[in-house]
């Protein structure tokens, strides 16, 4: 496959490495890393609260550091969240950008994302490499993000300059495995100037991909710079970029058989591979500055700027239903034929750009009133996301195949070139948070945010404009008492925003209307409890989300114009949540997360039989557990074992097919030791130990059922050096 990497060639990496070694004249003993964990004693900062910890916070978060991602060679946000027993996958392709579900939500990659707190869209491949660490809020975020769906709130953090002017970063790491894949990476770090005000953090990284499913091959580049400067004892600067490349061949799920769960396949194999296939190419560009400044009296004012841009290639040789076309027998067009037959089309959708920007000033500190000592952060922010998309998406129906054969009937073949829809959308807020301190163990958390919204869209032909200009107003209120040194009650009350708008495509009567502005809601109680070496959570949440449908019920397979898009009822999640972690236990690190989950169609009319049901893809129960242990007798030694198990959930509406639980292990092995007195860290992890063969997620998307092989058992190993 040709290389389309605008940088960042495989030798130009390796030459940067060598360099970087060569020029290394002392070396740097940096502290081992940690043992895999999931911590809440960092400041998440994508709670809206400042760097107050979260084991203060009266909601649930999960933050998963970069040693962390280091061990377990994460290299998307899917990899380290599924450490975390609210997360599942949803529509998760091996070969795409990331779909997750929380607390059986899925998130929306346009608004469910943050990056250094500034809204970013998640339609894009974002490489690990230069996170410093991944933070998790659960549930809804009306008052941190003005338009969000529910169930979580993904930030990521990027690696910054060390801020002791002695210590400097020199990593290089190399890994193998997943199949074929090759990995190498540099970061490093450190401080310059007469008295040290500048530093810096360099990433560079170059993979090439090869995984375990055959015909997916491609490669991805990174390289990053953060950098800061303190300006004096009062002010910093602080401003970073990054720029990505990715590339791979696409990859189809597997399919009902009609109404029958097919037998569990090895999941190597990618059933629409095609020599015509071209690679879906992900490029972003994203970057941001930050001034802060300490004013008097303890206040703190902060002004960002955060900006991002995408340029997609977005091409899938992708099986849908069976005799869809020309036949059109809608009976097989949600799954494939009793014998595996498929409809086999080229989608291609090239030179998407997405733009996302955001300006935002805020001021922090403390101040009293009425005796009560308040913590009050107020702020302003503006942002936009602009869609261009193609003139026309190429949807071109190319025959026929089986799950046993890669031969084509092309005899009926035909070329189809819809328009695509731009969209601009721009949000004004205006946000105000306050601690309030009724005494020493209890207070009240007060949350309010208006945002203004100015949306438009219209397809590339001209058709179908649409205009909406509206505001609306969201909260949050909270309780917490601390019981003692070590244990806190709490209660919150949440809300999030979901703006829903009728596609501008054939087929609906109310083609790009804009539906009324929805709210989702959230209820939550939990006891949190935390020591030195120990944290546990108990959770339970209760989130209510309204829903949109299309009426009549199964339109789709309807000639065009008969669709209309509208509110349909809700979805009501309620659940239990269970975690903790200790180190306390000589040199055992042991961690675990349970979530139990009651979700129900509530007060559908398109379609009142569904009410009551269970949603799609939606698993009863998640249990996530870690042991990992340090062998004293060799020092530096450290292997550790994981245990991800998930609860049956429906394949279908009425839960007629269903998808059995599943359980896998994995292990790894740690070493730190010194080579030529140079720190290092050598790994080998095994994942799916058992090689067991399973379906791990049965995500229903555009109108077709589709289903998620597990990966079979796979080997990684690799090295860091820290010189």
């Amino acid at each position: 496959m040709a290389n389309h990497s605008p940088f960042l060639k495989a030798t130009r990496v390796h030459a940067a490495v060598a360099l970087c070694i060569a020029s290394c004249a002392s070396a740097w003993a940096q502290q081992n890393p940690t043992e895999i964990t999931i911590t809440d004693k960092l400041p998440a900062r994508v709670s809206g609260f400042g760097d107050v910890p979260a084991q203060e916070l009266p909601f649930s978060t999960t933050t998963i550091t970069s040693t962390t991602l280091q061990d377990m060679g994460a290299q998307r946000v899917s990899d380290a969240l599924h450490l975390d027993a609210s997360v599942t996958d949803s529509y998760n392709s091996p070969a795409y950008w990331d779909m997750l579900s929380v607390r059986g939500f899925t998130l929306d990659n346009r608004y469910n994302y943050r990056r250094e707190g500034l809204p970013i869209s998640a339609e894009t491949m974002i490489p690990m490499d230069n996170k410093e660490r991944i933070e998790l809020l659960k549930g809804t975020s009306g008052i941190q993000a003005g338009t969000s769906s529910p169930g979580g709130l993904v930030n990521y953090v990027v690696k910054r300059a060390p801020t002791n002017a002695e210590q400097q970063i020199r990593n290089i790491t190399m890994s193998y495995g997943q199949g074929d894949n090759r990995l190498v990476a540099a970061d490093l770090g450190g401080r310059f100037g007469e008295v040290a005000e500048f530093g810096y953090r360099f990433n560079i990284a170059h993979e090439d991909l090869n995984p375990y499913i055959r015909d997916t091959k491609g490669q991805r580049d990174l390289v990053a710079l953060a950098m800061d400067w303190r300006i004096n004892a009062n002010s910093k600067l602080e401003w970073e970029f990054e720029k990505s490349h990715r590339e791979q061949i696409g990859l189809n799920a597997y399919s009902l058989l009609d109404n029958s769960l097919p037998s569990v396949v090895d999941g190597t194999r990618n059933i629409t591979r095609q020599p015509w296939a071209q690679p879906g190419v992900f490029d972003a560009l994203t970057g941001s500055v930050r001034l802060k400044q300490d004013l008097a009296n303890g206040w703190l004012w902060t002004t960002q700027y955060g900006t991002q841009r995408l340029r997609t290639d977005d091409r899938l040789a992708f099986a849908f239903g069976s005799d869809c076309y020309p036949n059109s027998n809608y009976s097989y067009c949600k799954s494939y034929s009793p014998t595996g037959n498929f409809d086999l089309y080229d989608w291609r959708s090239e030179g998407e750009k997405r733009i996302t920007e955001a300006f935002q000033t805020e001021i922090s500190g403390q101040t009293e009133f009425n005796g009560f000592k308040n913590d009050l952060i107020l702020s302003v922010m503006r942002q936009r996301q602009i869609d261009r998309m193609p003139y026309q998406q190429t949807n071109n129906y190319v025959g026929s195949s089986s799950l046993g054969s890669y031969q084509l009937d092309t005899t009926n073949a035909s070329t189809d070139s819809p328009s695509s829809t731009n969209r601009n959308e721009y949000a004004t807020e205006l946000a105000a948070k306050d601690k309030i301190h009724l005494s020493q163990t209890t207070a009240i958390w007060l949350g309010i945010k208006y945002t203004m919204f100015n949306r438009n869209s219209v397809q590339t032909n001209g058709d179908s404009a649409t205009n909406d200009q509206r505001s609306v107003t969201t909260g949050s209120l909270a309780l917490t008492q601390q019981l003692d040194a070590t244990k806190m009650i709490y209660a919150s009350y949440g809300e999030g925003v979901e703006l829903n708008v009728t596609p501008n495509k054939s087929g609906y009567v109310n083609a790009g209307a804009v539906l009324p502005v929805q709210k989702s809601h959230q209820q939550e109680i939990g006891i949190k409890g935390f020591q030195d070496r120990s944290t546990w959570q108990i959770a339970w949440f209760d989130i209510t989300r309204p829903v949109v449908a299309d009426a009549p019920y199964g339109c789709y397979a309807i000639a065009s114009d008969q669709c209309t898009r509208q509110i349909d009822g809700e979805t009501r999640h309620q659940g239990l949540e269970l975690t903790g972690n200790t180190t306390s236990l000589s040199q055992w690190n042991l961690g675990a997360g349970y979530t139990w989950i009651d979700a129900k169609r509530q007060k559908s009319t398109v379609n009142s039989n569904i009410n009551g049901q269970r949603p799609i893809n939606v698993p009863e129960y998640i249990l996530r557990a870690s042991a990992e242990y340090k062998f004293a007798s060799i020092p530096g030694l450290r292997s550790g074992i994981r245990l991800s198990r998930e609860g049956e959930r429906n394949v279908t509406e009425y839960g007629e097919v269903k998808l059995p639980a599943w359980t896998t292990w994995g292990a790894s092995a740690h070493y730190d030791t010194k080579v030529n007195n140079t720190a290092s860290t050598w790994t080998l992890a095994v994942e799916n130990l058992t090689d067991k063969h399973y379906w791990r997620e049965s995500p229903l998307q555009y109108g077709h059922y589709y289903l998620y092989p597990g990966a079979p058992r796979t080997l990684r190993a690799s090295v860091q050096f820290r010189l």
